[in-house]
């Protein structure tokens, strides 16, 4: 592998395909070993993600430093939906990078922080390890539909704050511009948590991060990617990868939200959802790094 292009790079968010959205951790065992497999075995691998460094070095690096990643592998984690990005090794997380212009401004944050404290603590909790975004995110303890019941509520407090701080957002499809007429900041409700974050973060942005350290890392960059998520959002690793002309293939494991027409193929298990459909698409990437399958289009 170190003498020819990696048969495939992989693009992977992390809450959902890789982690259990119940207990936010890597709770299937094979996700794990696979992952050092491709990783030791010369496959490029990202967390594209809108998570955290800090969850990212507390919920995924053990497992692979324990699995016996190697000192030659390519892992990063972009973290924050591109705003931040950081090596992975078996010594653990390299330096962090921070790109400042894509972070909340202090006062907004301060009063979603006060929010949540004085009227939502019961359900959420505000995120504190979030360096650019600012994200607060439903409590374990809290089932899906309370949370579900709430997060309306907060979302509408939040674009209200928005609104004193003059600060233009968009939110819901909807677009409410600044005195300048700009938009900078979005509202973004997922499965469990509200991300609010400036508009140029993004699964697209993350991908483009990632290439460009592909670049500066000096090894070969691969010609086929896969990308893997959970939500309609993170199509859009897939389509800027396709829009640079990569070969690429999109892996939804919760089709459900539908499955959009696009102009590369999009794999989905017919049964299985979450980290169980991711742990079936690492294992077959495994295979197909073996040499005993040639694709993952008939994954059951």
């Amino acid at each position: 592998m170190t003498d020819n292009a990696p048969i495939l790079g992989l693009l992977l968010d992390v809450d959902g395909p890789i982690a259990s959205p119940v207990s936010r951790s890597i709770a299937i065992p094979s996700i794990a070993s696979d992952l050092v497999e491709l990783a030791n075995g010369g496959i490029p691998i990202a967390f594209n993600t809108g998570r955290s460094d800090a969850f990212i070095r507390e919920q995924v690096l053990p497992h692979l430093v324990a699995g016996g990643l190697s000192a030659t592998a390519r892992v990063w984690a972009v973290c924050e939906k591109g705003a931040v990005t950081v090596r992975i090794t078996p010594d653990g997380m390299g330096d962090v990078d921070v790109d400042e212009t894509l972070a909340m401004p202090s006062s907004y944050s301060d009063a979603i922080r006060g929010l949540v404290e004085s009227s939502y603590s019961d359900v959420v909790f505000f995120d504190e390890t979030k360096r650019a975004m600012v994200s607060v995110e439903q409590r374990v303890s809290v089932s899906a539909e309370e949370f579900a019941a709430r997060r309306g509520a907060f979302d509408s407090d939040a674009a209200r704050e928005f609104e004193r701080q003059g600060l233009g957002y968009e939110w819901d499809d909807e677009r409410h511009p600044d005195e300048s007429g700009a938009v900078p900041y979005r509202i973004d409700p997922t499965i469990i948590s509200t991300d609010i974050e400036s508009v140029r973060l993004g699964k697209d942005l993350g991908a483009e991060k990632l290439l460009a350290l592909l670049t500066d890392d000096g090894g070969q960059v691969p010609t086929a990617w896969r990308t893997l998520g959970d939500s309609r959002t993170d199509y859009a690793m897939a389509d800027w990868l396709h829009a640079q002309g990569f070969d690429v293939a999109h892996v939804d494991v919760r089709p459900t939200d539908g499955v959009p027409e696009t102009p590369y193929p999009v794999r989905h298990h017919p049964t299985v959802i979450h980290d169980e459909a991711g742990a079936l698409y690492l294992s077959q990437w495994v295979r197909m790094l073996r040499g005993q399958a040639t694709d993952d289009a008939n994954v059951a």
